[in-house]
């Protein structure tokens, strides 16, 4: 399949007065479309540090980060924002909510910086809380709804303008293991569906066993990466 996300030596070190830490240390990796991807390692891995660096969250210290053909790394912030809002969608432990708009309105929120008219925002947005099971949900706020909930409503607004890639950082953080296949299940049965490209970032192995490839990450580097022959939810593509 044909490499989406390409890394090339990539190294992140943060300064701390006069110390450095080193957060990435030259990591190399390949990311084909389609291909879900399992980052996992304990605190301090850089697991979360790799998916902010790819997400064009922070930027490198050194290295290339090419997605879809485009350097990401030399974006200007407002070139790799727009690039963000057209090309990912981001699934969070915390569900990162707003707790003063109702289900629709937080799904439906980033297509209204994409200048969606409201009528087709509603529709996209109601049509994916229906796919993910919250049909009867619509008008509820995160409050009102359980922590599984919460989380449907976050992966129905990372879905819902249909992005090529996925992130998912620590989505079953905050679930408990029934509640967490469930989420994993939806998660990476949309992505099939959609033929997305899906990384997934998380210190828990059975989470790793949805994934095409696992990524093991320690002190900032790979150690080593693992094929799944057979896949959680369907087989390895």
């Amino acid at each position: 399949m044909e490499d989406l996300i390409v890394l090339k030596n990539l190294r992140k070190v943060y300064k701390m007065g006069d110390e450095k830490i080193v957060a990435l240390n030259d990591i190399n990796l390949n990311i084909a479309r389609r291909e879900f991807i399992c980052l996992i390692g304990t605190s301090g891995s850089g697991k979360s540090t790799l998916l902010n660096m790819m997400a064009g969250l922070e930027k490198p210290t050194k290295g290339e980060i090419i997605i879809n053909n485009l350097h990401i790394e030399k974006m200007s912030e407002k070139d790799v924002t727009k690039f963000r809002q057209l090309n990912i969608g981001f699934v969070f432990q915390s569900y990162n909510l707003i707790s003063t708009l109702s289900a629709m309105e937080n799904v439906s929120l980033g297509l209204t910086f994409k200048g969606v008219p409201k009528s087709k925002r509603d529709k996209m947005a109601k049509k994916m809380l229906e796919n993910v099971g919250l049909g009867n949900r619509l008008h509820h706020k995160p409050q009102e709804l359980s922590g599984g909930q919460q989380q449907r409503v976050s992966i129905a607004r990372a879905f819902v303008d249909n992005p090529k890639i996925v992130f998912a950082d620590e989505p079953t953080g905050n679930l408990d293991t029934k509640t967490s296949f469930e989420v994993m299940d939806l998660i990476t049965g949309m992505a099939r569906e959609n033929s997305q490209t899906l990384i997934i970032v998380t210190h828990d192995t059975e989470i790793a066993d949805y994934a095409n490839r696992v990524v093991y990450l320690r002190d900032g580097s790979i150690e080593r990466i693992h094929q799944n022959e057979i896949v959680r939810g369907g087989k390895s593509r």
